[in-house]
């Protein structure tokens, strides 16, 4: 099955609470958090991965 990656904003002007990322096998090793923005804000500098 694909990883899966739970992810939170942080950043006190945007409301997204959580969201869930679902990778394809296809995608490269090593890919994180660093590698997305929030849809909601748009800023990537927000944004942790969330252990669940």
């Amino acid at each position: 099955m694909p990883k899966t990656l739970e992810v939170v904003c942080t950043r006190d002007a945007c409301d997204l609470d959580m969201m869930e990322l679902h990778y394809r096998y296809s995608m490269p090793d090593g890919t994180g958090v660093e590698s997305f923005a929030c849809p909601y804000c748009g800023e990537s500098n927000g944004l942790e991965e969330r252990q669940v």
